[in-house]
């Protein structure tokens, strides 16, 4: 019997925003509930800190030099999104729902894709309810795409997105399915977070200080979201969204519970990328400040599998993990890893990630500490010691110490004691994109990309 997945992802939200990761504020009983029946990944990293490039990595296993994607999709020439020269930015690789739908399992979007060609059914997916384009401006009255055609959804966007779920297992419960839920809450930007948020959980937060929200100083980098700062209402109004999104996760799990398919069915709950919610003087991910920055808090996302009887409840997995690991991990533990190499794309043949599968079950496993991200002129390195940010070419550089300095208060890329440290880094970073970054697409020598660029060189 195939293993049903049920695949939750939501939008700008940090690990730090959950009960499960030590949120004191935030209600999330039933993120927390998924959390405490299965396995919590304490250490989960996003490679690139904007929607696009993530996802395109979740759901290919392929860096932002390999698919092609370094930014949000949007803005653009052509407009991928949508229009007679919109395209799916990850059709020619071999990709999660692609993948899913050739090995029989009828495949469901409820919710954000912001990966191309959004009015039309893509990779396999037969069930398509989306957005038309990327971004959130309100949660009420936005545009939503059904049956290939664009309306206003009145509801509350989530509600829409759990509803539209809902509805696919109603269709699809006694078949295999894969079900990929892109929830666009928390979201965090744009003008509507100057005003109330209204959902049920507004009059809970109303008078809530919510102290897990750092009040700092303006960063100088921050170029948006400087009216969301230390605001309160967007502070409130975040969470109320945070609260929004649990109470969806809650009905799905409980449509899963009646239909008797807990046992059946993989769930699985991340985020595209985090959100610094005052965190540093920032508010948003790392598009949002000039230069593009690395903070933890932006790039730190949560990450939880639960199948019931199968993955140990109430385990950790304390390793670092970056989501270009993902893909090969969830094909792993499905039976399904001799897809990964049917592909003719080069790209395919070397993928940066492995697999963290065996620890699922329960497994001892042998894994490196290191992580990488890339954005645009921006790359990374992360180990448990030492966190490195290489901007191309002129800097600024910053070597943070993160045993001792967790909180990146210490910027240590001008010291000249810590140079041997930095030239080591350095010469991983390069190692590591020399052997994976595909030439056509490699921003630091020239290459090319799918989005528009933040920057103008790269």
């Amino acid at each position: 019997m195939k293993t049903n997945v049920l695949f939750i992802m939501t939008d700008n939200q940090g690990a730090w925003t959950l009960g499960c990761y030590g949120n004191p504020d935030i209600r999330t009983p039933n993120i927390d509930r998924l959390a405490a029946d299965g396995m919590r990944f304490t250490n989960a990293y996003c490679v690139n800190s904007v929607c696009s490039p993530s996802r395109a990595t979740f759901l290919t296993g392929l860096i932002p030099s390999q698919h092609g994607v370094h930014s949000y999709l949007g803005g653009e020439k052509p407009d991928s999104q949508m229009g007679p020269e919109a395209y799916c930015t990850i059709q020619e690789f071999t990709n999660l729902p692609r993948v899913m739908a050739d090995a029989g399992y009828s495949c469901g979007l409820s919710g954000k894709w912001h990966l191309g060609d959004s009015l039309r059914p893509q990779e396999g997916f037969t069930y398509w309810f989306t957005k038309p384009r990327g971004h959130t401006s309100t949660f009420y009255n936005a545009e939503a795409i059904w049956e290939e055609k664009v309306y206003k959804e009145a509801r509350y966007y989530t509600d829409a997105i759990t509803e539209h779920a809902l509805d696919f297992l109603k269709q699809n419960h006694e078949e295999p399915f894969f079900l990929f839920v892109g929830y666009n809450g928390p979201y965090g930007l744009g003008q509507h977070m100057t005003e109330t948020h209204e959902n049920r959980h507004t009059a809970y937060y109303a008078d809530k200080e919510l102290t897990s929200f750092p009040r700092e100083p303006i960063h100088p980098w921050l170029v948006n979201n400087r009216e969301i700062i230390n605001n309160l209402v967007s502070i409130r109004g975040y969470a109320a969204a945070v609260s929004g999104v649990d109470d969806g996760v809650g009905e799905i799990l409980d449509a899963l519970n009646s239909y008797g398919l807990d046992e059946n069915t993989l769930v699985i709950f991340t985020a595209d990328q985090g959100l610094c919610g005052g965190h540093h003087g920032m508010w948003g991910m790392g598009d949002h400040s000039r230069p593009i920055h690395t903070f933890e808090e932006t790039i730190h996302i949560p990450l939880i599998f639960r199948h019931t009887n199968r993955i140990p409840a109430g385990t950790l997995f304390s390793s670092r993990t970056c989501n270009y690991d993902f893909f090969p991990s969830v094909l792993s533990y499905l039976g399904l890893d001799e897809k990964i190499s049917s592909t003719p794309h080069p790209s395919m043949t070397s993928l940066p990630g492995k697999s963290y599968a065996p620890a699922l079950l329960g497994n001892e496993l042998s894994w490196s500490d290191v992580i990488f991200h890339e954005f645009e002129n921006v790359r990374m390195i992360r180990n448990d010691k030492w966190k490195y940010t290489w901007r191309y070419p002129d800097g600024p550089n910053e070597l943070y110490d993160m045993e001792k300095d967790p909180s990146e208060r210490n910027n240590l890329a001008g010291h000249t004691e810590y140079g041997l440290i930095i030239a080591e880094l350095q010469a991983q970073l390069t190692a590591f994109f020399d052997r994976y970054a595909d030439p056509q697409y490699d921003l630091w020598r020239g290459g090319t990309s799918k989005a528009g660029r933040l920057l103008s060189r790269a």
